[in-house]
């Protein structure tokens, strides 16, 4: 591969990355079964994001196929007609939230990165792995395996896309996906997910709790509304993580709680909001008797991510840690509701993790609802997939990189030959006011992004040739 052309490709098609990455970060495609129907399947705004990511290919000169407005793919033809080389991103998105210095849907250029919800996951990505295969529509020649830029529009929320692909085209011969860190992901956790819920016990003096947006990512903001007067609190000693301030009806207290969010497979560093609020709402005594048990088990849930209290913690050397996130809490017909997200490594089962948290929730007044549950996932890390995209990041990075196991659950794991490769990497020179994917001011590096729009060209290079 010549890396002064692929360069020069780089540089000449930027703007237009970018532009193409405005386009698609604009639409608020957050899962939404409100306006599920025929066609959009998730709502208006997933299926929005995909039409227009199927109409930035055509743009560009591929076939397109939307299948149902599950999911979609642009195609670039090659010699093995049944043994397509894919990629697969996805274009909807975790909810804005709040917290941001601008509007997550708008995407800015500010200090050489780019800003809003789906840069980096995985809006960004998907437009770079289309420009990758415009590298070679481009060049003209034969290729052995087709392209295939598919483009999902469920994966924060169920990756219930997958089944159309794969029941419509079927099994790509290779594919990786540009929803990970990088150099190459082998190996994912299995994820574990479940809802808790008690009886109508929500009322005075706890009338509702609601926190978090979605069940895979830590709550950065969890909200009390007590039926008693700000001013009875007004002696207690209130941490700087919490604020009180006036309800809406008169006699009532808003109580809010500001943590660190983050993703709930990578929960180092994050700090619970709905814990934190857990927290100050037992020290003061500010629930019922009726309402001690749930608010026991939410201090439980909250109180580590890595299962201890739980009595579930575990690890092996393939997959590493178990890691807890209890994400969403809300307040629905007089109950509470809990979510809980697990990832776990292959030293434990589904069935063990089941039975601990259900005799758990038995035990605090809840029920729990039946999980969903996606087992752990591991590749031959000595595959020459595996080399091939190692070799295409080791070229452009200078790096001895090795390929990992994580806890992030990708699309990866649900074809039977698929990888996850980057674009996320450590960033030690970001500006302070960066956020992570999940979060507030998700944003990346410009340069981090066209460096790895190069190693994909790479990276499908040398796949075409095995």
């Amino acid at each position: 591969m010549d890396k002064t052309q692929v360069q020069a490709y780089v540089d000449e098609v930027w703007p237009y990355v970018v532009h193409d990455i405005a386009s698609l970060v604009a639409i608020d495609s957050v899962e939404d079964p409100s306006t599920a129907a025929p066609g959009k399947p998730w709502g208006d705004g997933p299926a929005e994001a995909l039409k227009e990511a199927m109409r930035i290919a055509r743009r560009l000169g591929f076939e397109t196929h939307n299948l149902d407005g599950a999911i979609g793919y642009a195609e670039l033809p090659g010699e093995k007609a049944d043994e397509p080389l894919a990629t697969i991103a996805h274009v909807d998105v975790v909810p804005g939230g709040d917290g941001w210095d601008t509007d997550p849907f708008d995407l800015q250029q500010r200090d050489g990165y780019l800003v809003g919800r789906g840069v980096l996951d995985d809006k960004g990505p998907w437009v770079l792995s289309l420009y990758a295969a415009e590298f070679f529509r481009r060049q003209g020649a034969p290729l052995r395996h087709p392209i295939h830029v598919i483009a999902g529009a469920n994966e924060e929320t169920g990756m219930g896309d997958v089944e159309t692909y794969l029941t419509q085209v079927g099994e790509p011969w290779f594919l990786f996906t540009p929803d990970a860190d990088f150099p190459v992901g082998h190996g994912e956790k299995g994820t574990f997910t479940s809802v808790f819920s008690t009886s109508d016990i929500a009322g005075a003096p706890l009338l509702a709790l609601t926190g978090g947006t979605v069940r895979n990512a830590v709550p950065r903001k969890a909200e009390a509304l007590l039926s008693v007067a700000p001013e009875s609190l007004a002696g207690l000693e209130i941490p700087d993580c919490i604020e009180v301030l006036p309800g809406d009806e008169p006699g009532t207290t808003r109580v809010v709680a500001t943590g660190i969010g983050g993703h709930a497979a990578m929960p180092e560093g994050t700090v619970n909001a709905i814990g934190l609020l857990a927290d100050f709402l037992w020290e003061n005594h500010l629930y019922g008797p009726h309402q001690e048990r749930f608010l026991a088990f939410e201090r439980l849930l909250c109180s580590d991510t890595t299962g201890e209290h739980l009595d579930i913690a575990c690890e092996d050397e393939r997959l590493g840690a178990l890691t807890t996130c209890a994400g969403v809490v809300r307040t629905e017909d007089g109950r509470f509701t809990q979510t809980v997200d697990i990832r776990y490594p292959e030293e434990t089962t589904a069935e063990h993790l089941h039975a601990k948290l259900f005799r758990a929730a038995e035990l605090h007044g809840c029920t729990m609802a039946r999980p969903e549950v996606q087992e752990p996932y591991y590749q031959d890390a000595d595959s020459p997939f595996v080399e091939a995209l190692l070799g295409a990041y080791g070229d452009a990075t200078g790096e001895a990189a090795e390929p990992y196991t994580m806890g992030g659950g990708t699309y990866a794991r649900h074809f039977a030959n698929g990888l996850s490769f980057g674009p996320e990497r450590p960033d030690p020179d970001a500006p302070a006011w960066v956020g992570a994917i999940h979060g507030p001011n998700e944003a990346v590096s410009e340069e981090r992004m066209k460096e790895a729009l190069a190693i994909y060209i790479d990276a499908i290079a040398r796949l075409q040739q095995l």
